[in-house]
């Protein structure tokens, strides 16, 4: 069975897909055993496997789109682990048509010299890319999920401190639920 699926690339992302002498699209192609066809006039990149068994179309049409979306190839190529996932929000369903709108929310989910980003990249193991009109995310998904909540709260108006003390409340109880998994699997030692 064959796969094929066309992914639509910004045409200043297509150099990033095909890398320094093709060497990123020749990378793409043997990690996950597709073919890649670029049309760099178009930025029509078509996924094609010639079975699902042997490579990982899904997974190769993701790490496509991730660096379409901003990210660099090798923080894309985190998609190929199963754990990890690819969200991207739409930055015009907090900002309606304004573009002086879309500018103040890009500004406030980047932060000062980049600091917004970096805390909640931090705080929630993701990698967020502020790329156009989007925001994408990588990462685990009950992370990306934090991330996008976090997000969707700056984009929304939410204060900055409120939304980095929900994020480390949550990293909080993150590190208490490891070290309680960690308590109940430890071995039941004998008082004698």
């Amino acid at each position: 069975m064959s796969f094929e699926q066309m992914v639509k690339v910004p045409l200043d992302r297509v150099a990033a897909v095909i890398g320094k002498k093709g060497e990123t699209k020749k990378h793409l192609e043997e990690t996950l055993h597709v073919t890649l066809d670029v049309d760099s006039q178009s930025g029509e990149i078509t996924v094609r496997s010639t079975s699902i068994e042997e490579g990982d179309p899904f997974r190769a049409t993701n790490v496509v789109e991730a660096v379409g979306r901003g990210f660099s190839p090798a923080r894309a190529l985190r998609l190929v682990d199963p754990e990890t996932a690819l969200e991207v929000l739409d930055l015009r369903d907090f900002s309606g048509k304004s573009d002086n709108s879309l500018e103040r929310i890009r500004g406030r989910i980047i932060g000062l010299n980049g600091k917004s980003r970096k805390v909640i990249e931090e705080l929630t193991k993701c990698y967020v890319s502020v790329y156009g009109r989007t925001v994408a995310i990588i990462g685990e998904v009950t992370e990306v999920k934090l991330a996008r909540d976090a997000i969707e709260m700056l984009a929304s108006g939410s204060r900055h401190r409120s939304v980095y003390n929900m994020l480390q409340r949550a990293r909080t109880k993150r590190k208490m639920d490891r070290m309680l998994l960690w308590e109940d699997q430890s071995p039941e030692v004998d008082p004698q």
